[in-house]
């Protein structure tokens, strides 16, 4: 009875263990959505906020405007290399350039944020070509690597779409097997000519009679009689009367 007893406490702890974990979660992921949610309205107030300065004359709009194009140009690099990281790995070490790049980022949006509330506009007018030319080059930067891994996404799904495109083709054409005309066999040749021997190159026609005929030298058609030889018990031909 001890020994159940023992199991169901046990059992118990551990639900209430398990339970307390879960709702630990529970809250940490919505105590992150929520602060996520608190920075999206604060950046998006702040964004606003330049936006509004920029139309106001003076040295104020133009640290605005810096201010605004740096924390664009950050914000859009750092949602391409996080995006693209999660499918490529070699993004890694550019995610580690960008967070150098972040640091001098930072400084610079605070230093900017502090002259824009200066009163001494003519020494903010003075340090504005060097703040903007600071600014410049960090944005240069942030953009050379985000369109570089976008350049690297699309290239990448343009060699998967050929690949699938010849695949598919491919697949077509085997499905349409029947649409393909069947290559014609070649006719069989013709047999060789005989080579003729040397002595019988001049062509022969077969012998008739005519042409045997026509080749034996002409003669007679009746061969004269010879001197017949005498006997002495034959008699002499007598001579024949006239009467």
């Amino acid at each position: 009875m001890e020994a159940v007893v023992a199991v169901f406490a046990l059992l118990f702890v551990l639900f209430l263990v398990l339970g307390a974990y879960a709702t630990v979660k529970v809250i940490g992921a919505a105590k992150r959505g929520v602060d996520r949610t608190i920075d999206q309205a604060r950046r998006t107030v702040e964004d606003h906020t330049l936006r509004a300065k920029t139309y106001v004359p003076g040295p104020a709009s133009e640290v605005a405007q810096l201010r605004l194009k740096l924390r664009t140009s950050m914000r859009a690099t750092q949602d391409a290399l996080h995006a693209g990281a999660q499918e490529d790995e070699s993004l890694k070490e550019s995610l580690a350039l960008f967070r150098r790049l972040s640091a001098h980022g930072h400084e610079l949006d605070a230093e900017l944020k502090r002259l824009e509330s200066d009163p001494d506009r003519a020494t903010l007018a003075e340090r504005l070509p060097d703040l903007r030319a600071r600014t410049d080059r960090v944005t240069q930067s942030a953009d050379s690597l985000r369109w570089a891994a976008r350049d690297r996404a699309r290239r990448f799904a343009d060699d998967d779409l050929d690949t699938l495109s010849a695949q598919i083709g491919v697949e077509a054409d085997a499905l349409r097997h029947w649409t393909k005309a069947q290559p014609a066999e070649a006719p069989p040749p013709w047999p060789e000519a005989p080579v003729p021997d040397s002595g019988s190159a001049q062509q022969t026609w077969p012998e008739t009679p005519r042409s045997r005929a026509a080749e034996e030298p002409t003669r007679s058609a009746i061969t004269p009689p010879g001197q017949r030889p005498s006997y002495p018990w034959q008699k002499k031909p007598r001579p024949e009367s006239t009467t």
